[in-house]
């Protein structure tokens, strides 16, 4: 007579944001609307960088320059790069929190996962909003048109 196989228990989940009330809820929250926001903002940079104009061949530093030149280009790529960056993190933190049982071991890697996101956030912030489209010791052959006016 065959007998059904004992199922052991699944592991308990770990519980999270016990101090903050509603703390999972909103990360699922943010994750879904952050979701939505960077697919829009991704399928509208990828239109603009490879499908209008030249394609690919396009891109090269005038073209960033160009386009960072207009203020709404830098808040849709900073906008990208912090919804991205928190987003793929809160991700990492469920899986840290399904992965990693020992207290200790989670802890090490959500202090390291913080560190690299906060990290990213502010060099990719520095990048973006620091970003000189017309250097002046540059080759003049490498930079978008409008720079020839600024310099005089």
């Amino acid at each position: 007579m065959m007998t059904a196989p004992q199922l052991s228990a699944p592991h308990e989940r770990i519980r999270t944001g016990r101090m903050r009330h509603n703390a999972e809820r909103w990360s699922w929250m943010f994750m879904r609307i952050s979701g939505a926001i960077l697919m829009l903002l991704i399928f509208t940079h990828l239109i603009v960088n490879l499908v209008l104009g030249e394609g690919v061949s396009q891109i090269d530093f005038a073209f960033v320059a160009g386009k960072w030149a207009a203020w709404y280009w830098q808040v849709a790529d900073f906008l990208m790069l912090v919804l991205a960056l928190i987003h793929g993190g809160n991700g990492m933190r469920l899986l840290i929190n399904d992965y990693a049982h020992r207290t200790t071991t989670r802890k090490v890697l959500h202090s390291v996962l913080g560190v690299a996101v906060v990290a990213v956030i502010v060099l990719g912030s520095l990048v973006i909003w620091t970003f000189d489209p017309c250097p002046v010791d540059a080759d003049p052959s490498l930079l978008p048109g409008f720079c020839a006016s600024v310099a005089g």
